[in-house]
């Protein structure tokens, strides 16, 4: 995944948005931010299918 750079303490449009994407259709699983400086590098998304 890209990485999305932020001012501190800010959160960027194109960040609100991606974090809105990977929510909206998740059942089970996590979606992670990693956070260096103060600013978010790095949005995961891992999902888990129950069969």
């Amino acid at each position: 995944m890209k990485t999305v750079p932020e001012q501190p303490g800010k959160w960027s449009k194109e960040l609100e948005q991606r974090l809105r994407l990977a929510l909206q259709d998740l059942r089970f699983g996590t979606v992670t931010l990693v956070v260096q400086d103060g600013k978010v590098i790095q949005l995961d998304k891992n999902e888990k299918i129950r069969i």
